[in-house]
């Protein structure tokens, strides 16, 4: 049963203050429901299939709701990357989720509040992410799938951490996003694009480390559950990104 709970060296120690806190009647075993929710996300499994060594399937089913309505996966991918993150150089990029038609077939309650798009290659969610220089993600926005780019830049610019460079690729190569990060005092690393008339000089030794954050979006859709897009409800779909993001590189 041990091999099927969370362990990560002290995970459960770092985890529990972001845990909402207990009130009345104690709290079914923390550990044992967020391994069975991490179970059932990774495999992309129905709540009914997890295994019994998790406890009722309908405690996994409550506790993801409930801490879902009340961001506590948001929290605990931000809190526990506030003290690890190395920021002296951060990425960013974006990449698209394929939505399976469970997720966009209703007719209203669809639209741009599903945050669902058609695009190439069918219906999709796009995330966009900033990562420090290990791509190991800081923060996350998500888009319909046919939203540029700058959207997601534009949106993530407030939060920035404090840092020396940012990475990107000429899918960034704009002249306000540039001066913006001059602003917070980073230094851009984006190449230009072929159509500028004058090329835009670049640190090309610097630029190799963008692999990573493509490597980072690789290792999120490992997990079923958000390499496809099962839930109508945007929210549960960031809380899942949240969590495998927790899962793979902060604990």
């Amino acid at each position: 049963m041990s091999d099927r709970m969370v362990e990560y060296g002290g995970a459960m120690d770092r985890l529990r203050p972001l845990f909402p806190k207990s009130h009345g009647k104690p709290r079914v075993d923390d550990r044992r429901v967020l391994s069975g929710i991490i179970f059932v996300n990774r495999n992309g499994l129905r709540w009914r299939d997890a295994p019994r060594e998790y406890g009722p399937h309908k405690t996994l089913y409550n506790r993801w709701k409930r801490w879902n309505a009340m961001g506590v996966f948001i929290r605990m991918m931000e809190g526990l990357a506030t003290g690890k993150a190395e920021p002296q150089t951060i990425m960013i990029d974006a990449t698209y989720l394929k939505a399976h038609r469970t997720a966009f077939e209703l007719r209203l309650k669809r639209g741009s509040g599903r945050l669902i798009g058609r695009t190439k290659g069918g219906m999709n969610t796009k995330l966009h992410a900033v990562t420090d220089r290990n791509g190991r993600p800081l923060d996350f926005f998500m888009t319909a799938g046919q939203i540029s780019d700058y959207t997601g830049a534009v949106a993530l610019l407030d939060s920035l951490p404090p840092a020396e460079w940012m990475l990107a690729d000429r899918g960034y190569d704009a002249d306000w996003f540039r001066e913006a990060l001059e602003e917070k005092g980073i230094k851009p690393c984006i190449p230009g694009r072929k159509s500028r008339a004058k090329p835009v000089k670049y640190d090309k030794r610097k630029y190799k480390r963008r692999h990573r954050i493509e490597i980072m979006f690789g290792r999120l859709k490992d997990w079923r559950r958000v390499a496809t897009r099962y839930d109508r409800c945007p929210t549960v779909f960031f809380s899942a990104v949240c969590l495998a993001a927790t899962v793979l590189f902060w604990l």
